[in-house]
């Protein structure tokens, strides 16, 4: 008799796994609009003819955006704003920077791999607001079917500062998470 229920259980469990299997092996939809935040590290470094100087700073912000899901491959824009207290000379050199963002990525079950690019902004507090470009990478998983983790990894660069033969890197590593709509 005991057998019979065990049989049973497992016949019925290997039929319930069966008829959702195709259910299970879809890939995520990624269509829709996100919002949420990013935290991790930056790195940022002013070269000059003959001279540089880099500080390391801790940086946090909010994303937004939205993902149009094409089937394998996903498109999608957005927007970060960061802040930072990247420090030179004991001066609060780097306050924040915002980026307006494209993005491009191949998604696989969850998971989701993109490249990004687009315009930056940042904000110093010694001298005017520059503009630049970024470039990078990242990984977002859909962890739930409303909300996303991930990480991405951005260099950003600012040529002349405030007009002087001065330029600015910035390599940025940061986790993230987003609810989607």
């Amino acid at each position: 008799m005991k057998y019979k229920f065990l049989n049973k259980a497992a016949l019925l469990m290997a039929t319930s796994l069966l008829a959702t299997g195709p259910t299970l092996a879809q890939s995520a939809n990624w269509t829709g609009a996100y919002l949420g935040s990013e935290a991790g590290g930056t790195h940022f470094k002013l070269s000059a003819p003959g001279a540089s100087a880099n500080d390391d700073r801790f940086i946090a912000g909010i994303i937004g955006g939205y993902d149009y899901d094409l089937g394998t491959w996903i498109v999608g824009a957005g927007v970060d704003y960061d802040f930072s207290d990247v420090d030179f000379g004991g001066v609060n050199f780097l306050e924040s920077v915002w980026r307006l963002k494209l993005r491009g990525g191949y998604k696989m079950g969850s998971g989701l791999f993109y490249a990004t690019g687009g315009y930056a902004n940042a904000q110093f507090d010694t001298i005017s607001d520059q503009d630049g470009y970024f470039i990078g990478g990242g990984y977002d998983y859909k962890y739930l079917p409303n909300f996303s983790i991930g990480a991405e990894v951005l260099y950003t660069r600012f040529d002349n500062l405030a007009g002087t033969p001065v330029d600015g890197d910035m390599f940025t590593y940061q986790v993230r998470g987003a609810f989607r709509f």
